[in-house]
């Protein structure tokens, strides 16, 4: 049984997440939430795990929680299960590329499509500050995660300024980890 909610649920978040992994975390919380899988704050501790792992996020989540739940068969069968959809879309995508993204209503839908993504990601990280303390604890401000994004998004937007096309994502993590080390490793 727990085989079949692995295959369903993650399929149904591989069918339905688009947008990228950061688009995908609502439906994989809901999915993990609902089965009981894992509780809202050991989800946080794994999306923050399988975000700093090399891999896709969702693959990287799929296989931890299919292997929390039913060892090696459960992880084979969630990953599979979240990149099916995706495998399928592809090759027929492939197929079919030429005519199908020369349509202007095929554009339209894309373009339509940007800001709703930016909407979802933005909640899902506005979500995940307020449940979990990050900005907010006992009812006291904290002002060290504030900086660190003030700073942290300083640094984003000024390189656009400065340099042409902007800051590597790489470089950005980088400089985000040692900001945070130094802000509460020492």
């Amino acid at each position: 049984m727990i085989f079949l909610e692995l295959f369903f649920g993650f399929l149904k978040v591989g069918c339905f997440a688009f947008g990228g992994a950061y688009g995908a975390i609502p439906l994989i919380r809901e999915a993990v939430l609902s089965y009981g899988w894992l509780d809202d704050e050991m989800l946080t501790c794994m999306i923050a795990v399988s975000e700093s792992t090399p891999g896709p996020i969702m693959v990287n989540l799929a296989t931890y929680v299919g292997s929390s739940q039913a060892g090696l068969p459960g992880s084979i069968i969630a990953t599979l299960a979240v990149v099916l959809p995706s495998f399928i879309i592809i090759l027929l995508i492939t197929a079919l590329l030429k005519t199908v993204l020369k349509n202007e209503y095929v554009q339209a839908v894309l373009r339509g499509l940007k800001p709703c993504m930016i909407g979802i990601i933005l909640a899902t990280g506005v979500c995940m500050i307020l449940r979990n303390g990050i900005v907010i604890q006992s009812g006291t401000l904290l002002i060290r995660p504030l900086i660190l994004t003030a700073v942290l998004g300083a640094i984003y937007f000024g390189s656009e300024k400065v340099m042409n096309g902007g800051i590597s994502p790489i470089l950005l993590i980088c400089i985000s980890a040692v900001a945070g080390l130094a802000a509460y490793g020492l």
